[in-house]
C-alpha cells in the first residue's frame, strides 16, 4: 500500500519524534486527515526517506514518531542543472514542476532579455518560496528523496560571469545545427539553458556560447518555454542518464 510522503526540514534519526511545522502538518492533518498510529513517509532531502506513525495530532500540533530509515537514492549518472529564463503564469510552475519529475538536480531561474515577468524585493521573495513549495510538492509525489537546489533568480549575464570555467552547457535553439543526439556523452554534468517566451535574444546566445555552451535542436518543430525544456531533459535522460535504467 502506498503511503504518503511528506517533507520537513529538520534533522530525522531512528526512534525520534518529529514535531511537523507549518505546511507539513496541515497537509497531515487537514488534507490527508492522518490519525493517530497512521503510517506516512518523512524526508528531510538529504537522501533517505524515513518510515514514521502520527503519535500527536491535536489542533496546532501534529508529531511523527521515526520508526526506520530506507536505502540513500543513488546518485544520478548525470547531474543536470535547468537554466531556465523565467516565463509567464502557470508555466514557469509547470516547468520546475516537471524538472524535479524528471531528474534534474539543480534549478536556475534567469532574468533574460525578453523575460515579461518582472519580480523585485517582497514580490521576488514570495516568488521564489512558491517555488520552492513546487519543488518540493514534486518531490513528494516523485518519490525523490534528495531535494534539488533551487538558486535565487538572477540576471542571465551574472548568471553566465559566474560559472567555472570547467563546465559543460547546452544551448536550446531551435535553428542551431546541431541534434542534441550528435554531442558526446558528458561526464557527469550538464547544464541546460533555455531561454523564456520568444526565447533568447541573439546577443544572449553570444554570451553564452563565448561560455562554452553549445547550442543544440531537438527537432524540426519550435516548441513553448514550458516544453522545450522537459522534451530536452527527457533526450537527456535517454541518451545518458538514468532513463537507461
Amino acid at each position: 500500500m502506498r503511503r504518503d510522503r511528506i517533507y520537513t526540514p529538520q534533522p530525522l534519526a531512528v526512534g525520534a519524534s518529529a514535531e511537523l511545522e507549518g505546511g507539513a502538518r496541515r497537509h497531515v492533518t487537514q488534507v490527508l486527515r492522518l490519525g493517530l498510529g497512521d503510517a506516512l513517509v518523512l524526508f528531510n532531502g538529504d537522501g533517505r526517506d524515513y518510515s514514521a506513525r502520527l503519535v500527536a495530532a491535536e489542533g496546532d500540533t501534529a508529531v511523527a514518531e521515526v520508526l526506520d530509515s530506507g536505502p540513500p537514492e543513488p546518485e544520478p549518472p548525470l547531474a543536470l542543472t535547468l537554466a531556465l529564463g523565467i516565463s509567464r503564469g502557470e508555466r514557469m510552475d509547470f516547468a520546475l514542476q516537471k524538472a524535479v519529475e524528471l531528474g534534474a538536480a539543480a534549478l536556475v531561474p534567469l532574468f533574460t532579455e525578453r523575460s515579461l515577468v518582472k519580480l523585485k524585493d517582497q514580490r521576488l521573495e514570495k516568488r521564489l518560496r512558491h517555488w520552492q513549495g513546487v519543488v518540493v510538492a514534486a518531490c513528494e509525489q516523485s518519490g525523490r528523496r534528495r531535494l534539488p537546489s533551487l538558486a535565487a533568480p538572477q540576471k542571465l549575464g551574472t548568471w553566465l560571469a559566474g560559472l567555472p570555467p570547467e563546465h559543460a552547457g547546452v544551448l536550446l535553439h531551435h535553428a542551431a545545427a546541431r541534434a542534441l543526439p550528435e554531442l558526446p556523452a558528458p561526464a557527469g554534468a550538464l547544464t541546460l539553458l533555455v531561454g523564456p517566451e520568444g526565447g533568447l535574444a541573439p546577443a544572449e546566445r553570444e554570451a553564452a556560447q563565448a561560455r562554452g555552451f553549445v547550442p543544440v535542436r531537438l527537432g524540426p518543430r519550435v516548441m513553448r518555454t514550458e516544453t522545450a525544456p522537459l522534451a530536452a531533459l527527457a533526450a537527456m535522460q535517454t541518451l545518458w542518464g538514468d532513463f537507461r535504467g
